[in-house]
């Protein structure tokens, strides 16, 4: 059920995720719009791609020159990528966490184990779904005016199309672009199962309830939403470097030659590229997910 629903949730926020890639990557329009926000010139890497000024502009460019479509590039992957990912993602850490507790919900972990059990479910998880972001991303990354400078090999007609053509030129490696920074990525499920995990135990030790006492539909939604804000604000530029990294444009030598590149041409604000959009999509869909999962785990357990 969690994850037949999450689709459901995604696909009402697919347009700001089209917004947030493509943010992650593109730079300023002109040398002096990129001067004057960022004290930096533009990189060059490809002069000819869509530069956007900010969510609003790159809605209002998205919608004029691709349509409605635009705003749904890559919504196949991301409903696969989301559900599977989500699904897996809580049964490896409710089976990872049960082990810990030996079977006794009541038990204290404390933060660290917490930490602990969140990072190898997200790991696990990225294993299962590192080719599905890459397809993702790329077919956010494709837009109008681009298809006809690519090579066959990487003008994508769809989730299997991009699949296939990925696998074919560039194998299982190609697959697993953006992996490195996306365990680094992993620290930022982590962060936020610890703060979530950490709240809920704090509040029903001050309350003198259990642990794992049942909050109301409000202190779920209360505490999935701030701890999802920071784990964002301290974890986000990994997800600009792995963007860039699964971009079929340009080609980088790792994640340092990606970090060292934006802080040249676009300063400590190019890591945080897309922030708005990404916000926007994801706390209210984080929201709806965690409470669907402790509806769904009380029930199971009562």
């Amino acid at each position: 059920m969690l994850v037949t629903g999450e689709p459901l949730m995604r696909r009402s926020d697919d347009n700001a995720e089209s917004l947030k890639k493509r943010l992650d990557y593109y730079h300023k329009q002109t040398k002096p719009l990129c001067d004057y926000y960022s004290g930096r010139v533009d990189d060059g890497v490809i002069r000819s791609r869509p530069h956007y000024n900010g969510m609003l502009n790159a809605f209002g460019t998205i919608f004029s020159t691709e349509g409605v479509r635009g705003l749904y590039r890559g919504v196949t992957p991301n409903v696969w990528g989301a559900g599977s990912a989500w699904g897996l993602y809580f049964l490896f850490y409710g089976s990872i966490k049960s082990y810990m507790q030996d079977g006794d919900s009541q038990k204290d972990l404390g933060a660290a184990r917490h930490m602990l059990a969140a990072s190898e479910a997200g790991v696990l998880t990225l294993v299962v779904t590192n080719p599905i972001w890459v397809v993702k991303t790329r077919l956010c990354l494709q837009y109008t005016s681009d298809v006809s400078n690519l090579p066959e090999s990487k003008k994508y007609g769809g989730m299997i199309d991009a699949f296939r053509k990925t696998y074919q030129y560039e194998g299982v490696r190609g697959l697993y672009k953006g992996f490195i920074p996306g365990v680094w990525g992993v620290s930022h499920g982590a962060l936020q199962f610890m703060v979530y995990e950490q709240m809920k135990t704090a509040y029903n030790v001050r309350r003198g309830q259990a642990i794992d006492a049942k909050l109301s539909t409000f202190e779920y939604l209360q505490f999935a939403a701030l701890s999802k804000l920071l784990a964002a604000f301290v974890t986000y530029p990994y997800q600009v470097v792995r963007a860039r990294l699964q971009d079929h444009h340009v080609e980088y030598a790792g994640s340092m030659d990606v970090i060292r590149r934006i802080l040249r041409y676009e300063g400590v604000r190019g890591l945080y590229k897309g922030l708005t959009p990404y916000l926007c999509h994801v706390t209210p869909n984080i929201c709806c997910v965690f409470l669907v999962y402790e509806l769904l785990a009380n029930r199971a357990i009562s």
